[in-house]
């Protein structure tokens, strides 16, 4: 059973580029299916090649950095220089998603999630994938509570004052 695990173990790690490629791709679709089901503007394609395009330059900002980089010679490079490159081309995506009608602003959610989806990319990238899936997951549980608020057009939360009312009583 060990050695069996030892092979698998040896597999991921020469095989880890194409996985990080393929966990991209999966949160990239299933982010984007949660657009598509409300009918955004930017959907399931969009946010799948947005998080594969982040985690793709990454992998090679990082990749290239290391492979191009010559220790003794005083030659190094920045492993992120590439990397953060994709801040400027998510804005420039997000600011396509926004429109406005009279006073009225659309697309600044699409805009964020683009931004954010490009997030994920480059975190898978560079190899975080549990802060990821967690930062999907709790996300998704926030955005789920948001449409809750939303629907219920709640617009504020009163929390109950302990102290307060004993205060306004001797008054």
């Amino acid at each position: 059973m060990a050695h069996y695990m030892d092979g698998l173990t040896d597999f991921f790690w020469q095989h880890d580029i194409y996985f990080r490629i393929v966990v991209s791709a999966i949160l990239g679709f299933i982010i984007g299916w949660d657009r598509s089901s409300k009918n955004k503007p930017a959907g399931l394609k969009t946010y799948t090649y947005v998080s594969v395009a982040c985690t793709l330059i990454t992998i090679v900002s990082i990749e290239g950095a290391e492979m191009l980089s010559q220790p003794d010679s005083g030659k190094m490079m920045d492993p992120f220089r590439l990397a953060a490159q994709i801040v400027s081309g998510l804005g420039f995506l997000g600011a396509g998603v926004i429109l406005k009608d009279g006073l009225r602003v659309k697309g600044l959610t699409s805009a964020a999630m683009i931004f954010y989806v490009g997030g994920v990319g480059i975190g898978v990238g560079a190899g975080f994938y549990g802060i990821v899936i967690f930062a999907t997951l709790i996300t998704f549980l926030m955005t789920r509570i948001g449409n809750f608020f939303e629907g219920r057009e709640i617009t504020t939360v009163r929390l109950p004052s302990i102290g307060k009312k004993k205060e306004d009583e001797k008054e």
